[in-house]
């Protein structure tokens, strides 16, 4: 399966499953490397390109556990491994790493929605905004007010929020909202179609709303997904210390 999927060339994410040291420098768990698959050994290893940071070789441990993110042809694909070797090949550094889990796909147009509570702030557009919305633009008009709701999860394709207040059905509107990715706080802009809203049983006036992204660059996209694989990173972490 491995060989049918991954392929030499293609970017890999890798971010440690666990807390390790070498030469008195500790990894953060939440550091992020990104390099190349050098070759598919079998179906369960792999070579990938030892990280480089700042020109500086990054020496992943032996028997260190990674967390790896695939970008092949066919979506993103995600799997644990752990380094087995690690060796010097006609001037170029490699890690040997070998599966320890299965792979697992992230579907580009299923995607994964991952539950969060995040404040959001959003708001009906405009006729002219909408209409730069049909033009595939992001056009917003400066300082008109917004509402506050709580994002209860969110994907690559879109995210559910509940508040006091019900947005129309196939509405578009503005979502902003801050992840945390990388380590650094980051401030999404987006447009967003209202799929559905329903009020919750047990809650009387707050309304559930599902929606959509519109128009939404590939590069955001790509970052919402790393914020959900970086979040179930930290909480696999914190449930393996329990």
């Amino acid at each position: 399966m491995l060989s049918d999927i991954v392929q030499p060339g293609q970017v890999v994410e890798m971010m440690s499953a666990q807390r390790t040291s070498e030469n008195n420098t500790e990894e953060d768990i939440s550091k992020v490397y990104r390099t190349k698959v050098f070759d598919i050994l079998t179906e369960d290893q792999l070579e990938v390109i030892m990280p480089m940071e700042k020109s500086k070789l990054i020496l992943l441990p032996i028997d260190g556990e990674f967390d790896l993110c695939f970008y092949t042809d066919n979506g993103l694909y995600q799997c644990f491994c752990r380094v087995i070797d690690r060796y010097k090949s006609n001037n170029v550094y490699i890690l040997v790493m070998e599966l320890t889990s299965n792979l697992r796909k992230y579907q580009r147009r299923e995607y994964y929605r991952f539950s969060c509570a995040l404040e959001m702030k959003s708001r009906v557009l405009e006729p002219e905004e909408v209409k730069a919305v049909d033009r595939k633009e992001l056009y917003l008009v400066p300082g008109l007010p917004v509402k506050r709701s709580v994002i209860v999860d969110i994907s690559g394709g879109g995210l559910r929020f509940i508040a006091n207040y019900q947005y129309e059905l196939d509405s578009m509107i503005f979502c902003n909202y801050k992840l945390l990715v990388h380590g650094e706080s980051r401030d999404y802009q987006l447009v967003g179609k209202v799929l559905s809203v329903s009020e919750l049983e047990n809650r009387p006036g707050i309304y559930e709303h599902r929606v959509q992204y519109v128009n939404v660059d590939i590069d955001v996209r790509e970052e919402i997904i790393r914020y959900i694989f970086e979040e179930e990173r930290k909480q696999r972490h914190k449930e393996g210390r329990l």
